[in-house]
């Protein structure tokens, strides 16, 4: 049976057809066979909506089986990560991945719509794999917003990776190798 994977998009006007499409196929491309990978289209992509995202979010990690891995970009992988940590799914997850994550909170983003939890790291599913990746060159979401995550995520491998930047140069085969480690 293949695994499951689920990629949360990042927002942005064309970004599921125009952007993050290309970090999907560099994903399945770099995992091979053994793999499926669910991409829904996020509500209103153009302006992401904390509450919308997070519904949708939700309903995407109620259809998951146990030993799935979510993964999200950007402006998803922040609402994924905070929907984890207010609901945890049914699901037991193999793991949880970040890419270029913006973080809302002390030291990173402010929000008016959430900030992210002090203490994120307990409020997520006990013993899953967290990896937080982010492109050296990021000129969207500056790098320093990894750090705010494995500080708020003592737990999370942190994965700094340099010459890449916030769609990382579109080669998540890094990633993959983190997903294929996963137990």
């Amino acid at each position: 049976m293949a695994r499951q994977i689920l990629f949360i998009q990042g927002g942005g006007a064309g970004t599921h057809d125009h952007w993050d499409n290309k970090l999907v196929e560099s994903l399945l491309r770099a995992l091979g066979d053994g793999y499926e990978l669910r991409y829904p289209r996020m509500p209103g992509e153009d302006d992401p909506i904390q509450v919308a995202w997070s519904a949708a979010v939700r309903r995407e990690l109620a259809e998951l089986p146990d030993g799935a891995v979510v993964v999200g970009h950007s402006v998803g992988a922040t609402i994924l990560i905070q929907a984890l940590a207010e609901q945890p799914p049914e699901c037991s997850l193999a793991a949880i991945v970040l890419i270029a994550a913006p973080f809302v909170g002390p030291g990173g983003w402010p929000s008016a719509e959430f900030e992210l939890p002090q203490n994120l790291g307990t409020r997520l599913p006990h013993g899953v794999a967290v990896h937080v990746f982010h492109g050296l060159r990021d000129e969207t979401v500056p790098p320093s917003h990894a750090d705010l995550y494995a500080e708020a995520i003592p737990q999370a491998l942190l994965h700094r990776l340099p010459g890449l930047d916030h769609q990382l140069n579109n080669d998540l085969s890094e990633v993959a190798r983190a997903i294929g480690s996963s137990p």
